[in-house]
């Protein structure tokens, strides 16, 4: 697969990581699509027309691997699912095509935007040092204490920038999700398609092509699924639908590769 999308991707246009300046978009409106893995040839060749990718260090498929961060009681896997406003996600994010780690804050608003924050940092041990834990204490007084590792999540990002609005569009697979020294799932039927904008997405060049596939938005976390795919978690059966979902996936997508 990964050989098969390189080969579609050299035929996009650059854009170099200095460019993304422009649309970092920490601030912004996220709107997500599931489908499954087999299908990302045919979307990138219809995309290639209308953006172009990232490319980092001759690299145009880049690596991630995340720590998720939580409180003993999963304060924040709890808000989630629960769809609280102003809900949290800390982390450690490697982006190993830069070699840079940073420790980020995302925050949903009361108006459903997503907001970011970060800080090139590393996690120190099964801790977080002392200018780790002013960062967190600077937006979430008094959190920073309680908080330790509970998930990594490793994938592969195809990052495109639209040539015709301000948005980017990431497209993730090969999803892999593990407790700390402990138990491993892998998702690699699927892929997690993002279109991260100023605004919402009815005008979006992508939101148009999605409708090509008949893909409908979704919310999806991987944090949540990972948390319920390797946690026994009382409110963990809110994500049942979800996790339904992935099976269907799933199903289409063992079903494409036996056809």
């Amino acid at each position: 697969m990964t050989t098969e999308l390189t080969n579609i991707l050299d035929s996009f246009k650059t854009v170099r990581l200095e460019e993304m300046d422009k649309v970092r978009l920490m601030d912004r409106f996220d709107t997500k699509f599931l489908l499954p893995a087999g299908r990302l040839p045919d979307l990138l060749k219809i995309m290639e027309s209308r953006y172009k990718v990232l490319e980092v260090n001759g690299y145009r498929i880049s690596s991630y691997n995340t720590v998720y961060l939580d409180t003993p009681d999963f304060l924040f896997f709890n808000q989630h699912v629960t769809d609280r406003k102003g809900r949290l996600k800390i982390r450690f994010r490697n982006y190993n095509s830069t070699g840079i780690t940073f420790l980020e804050i995302k925050k949903k608003t009361k108006n459903d935007r997503t907001v970011k924050w970060r800080i090139e940092n590393s996690l120190s041990g099964n801790t977080c040092d002392e200018s780790a834990m002013e960062f967190i204490n600077s937006h979430f007084h008094g959190i920073s204490g309680n908080l330790r590792p509970v998930l990594v999540n490793n994938f592969k990002r195809i990052t495109l920038i639209s040539t015709e609005v301000h948005e980017r569009v990431t497209l993730d697979l090969d999803l892999s999700f593990a407790e700390p020294g402990g138990n491993f799932k892998e998702l690699l039927f699927l892929a997690v398609a993002e279109l991260k904008s100023d605004g919402m997405a009815v005008r979006s060049p992508f939101s148009d092509i999605v409708r090509q596939f008949s893909l409908f938005s979704t919310g999806f976390s991987k944090y949540c699924v990972g948390i319920a795919m390797l946690h026994d978690l009382p409110r963990k059966n809110i994500l049942k639908p979800k996790l339904l979902l992935l099976n269907r996936i799933e199903n289409e997508y063992n079903g494409s590769l036996s056809a």
